[in-house]
């Protein structure tokens, strides 16, 4: 039997080998990140979701953010858009986020300042390797739309 088993593996491995079709290893290419922003005429809304363990310490002390295994930050900004330029948007934020298996979460918001800017800030419960779809809902004045996206924790 092991007379048979040696020239297998050998004709498997030259098999495997002959795949590349001699082709050297290539650096992987690099995929640009998808745009955190979506615009609703000349309102721009930022958005982003990130576990709360990724923020410093004194951040998430300043945010009032408790750091967390289990918990996931959502972060909100609106801005009204003037040319090139973003200037300081405020409105309503209301957002959902839903994992695989269809466990809906509904994300409080809090308004945060930053010098002339007020962002929006929620946290919500995160299992491990586990993805989360969010649908936000944003309003300013006349202005508003919705986002989805998508982020893995």
């Amino acid at each position: 039997m092991n007379r048979i088993v040696g020239p297998v593996l050998l004709g498997i491995t030259l098999l495997l080998a002959s795949c590349t079709a001699g082709e050297k290893p290539r650096a992987a290419d690099a995929v640009a990140p998808a745009p955190a922003y979506q615009d609703f005429g000349d309102l721009r809304v930022h958005f982003n979701a990130m576990p709360t363990l990724a923020m410093s310490e004194a951040v998430a002390r300043q945010y009032g953010v408790e750091r967390d295994a289990g918990k996931a930050l959502v972060t909100v900004a609106l801005r009204s858009v003037a040319g090139n330029e973003e200037l300081a948007a405020e409105g309503q934020v209301q957002a959902v986020a839903v994992d695989l298996q269809g466990m809906r979460q509904t994300i409080a918001f809090t308004p945060a300042r930053t010098g002339n800017y007020t962002d929006y800030i929620g946290t919500f419960r995160i299992a491990e390797r586990d993805s989360y779809r969010f649908e936000i809902t944003v309003k300013s004045g006349e202005r508003g739309g919705k986002v989805k996206f998508q982020r893995n924790f």
